[in-house]
């Protein structure tokens, strides 16, 4: 018979621990392949390990529970683990998805428990409907792209728009620069950079965007246009004169 696999997401080590000590005694059978403090870890965990059930925190750094859960939709079951009990009522009733509330219920989680080992007799509910009226009732609709899913040999990869080095238009591909890798991203670099938080990415050329925190310096070419040169990586970037005025001291 197989074993059922989990991951837990949960940003706090004690409560992490605590339910997890709490899931081994009411369910012994279940292997924990993983436990992670953020969101991108919980989509990359996801994506490397095909667990059955993930259990996440709403709100968590890096990517939020319900980003998490949209990921993971038809891929596992899904249980959140909330402090808010306006997170945990009409959706979750639907059925597709459970949750459990802080501080932790020994019986609330054996109720969990019993739900779930019933729901995997079926594969993983499709629940982007769910995620999206949980994401309303919540506020917390990400105004900006934290995230993204890009290509990686066969595989998906999922990266954070924080190792984002730059983008470059490439005619209807985007090419993403992290500081040891690039991906070609079948995106309009228009269209992305409309995603990406402007005060963290700076338009600096028509066909270039720069996270400001990877810039290490900007000087002159012998043209007399100016140039980045980025922390972690060899390339220079072209400044436009329309995007010049970035760089000028107030």
């Amino acid at each position: 018979m197989k074993t059922t696999t989990a991951i837990i997401a949960e940003d706090e080590p004690l409560l992490r621990a605590e339910f997890r000590e709490t899931l081994r005694a009411l369910w012994p059978e279940l292997a924990v392949s993983a436990e992670v403090a953020d969101g991108i870890q919980a989509m990359r965990a996801i994506d490397q390990l095909a667990p059955d059930v993930v259990f996440l925190d709403i709100q968590m750094p890096g990517a939020s529970g319900l980003e998490v859960a949209r990921h993971a939709s038809g891929r596992a079951h899904v249980v959140f683990i909330s402090a808010f009990e306006e997170h945990a009522i009409a959706a979750f009733e639907r059925g597709a998805i459970d949750y459990v509330l802080k501080p932790l219920s020994t019986t609330r989680v054996r109720l969990t428990v019993e739900r779930l080992q019933q729901r995997l007799r079926q594969p993983p509910a499709d629940i982007e409907g769910i995620v999206d009226l949980l994401q309303a009732a919540a506020g917390q609709q990400p105004r900006y792209l934290r995230w993204l899913t890009v290509p990686h040999g066969a595989e998906l990869r999922v990266l954070a728009v924080a190792e984002i080095c730059y983008l470059r238009a490439d005619h209807k591909y985007t090419t993403v620069a992290t500081r040891g890798s690039a991906f070609l991203l079948r995106a309009p670099l228009k269209q992305l950079k409309e995603s990406l938080d402007p005060a963290m990415f700076w338009q600096i050329h028509r066909s270039v965007v720069v996270n400001v925190a990877a810039i290490e310096t900007i000087h002159r070419s012998f043209r007399g246009s100016l140039e980045v040169k980025l922390k972690e990586r060899s390339e220079l970037l072209p400044v436009s004169a329309v995007h010049a005025h970035l760089f000028s001291q107030p």
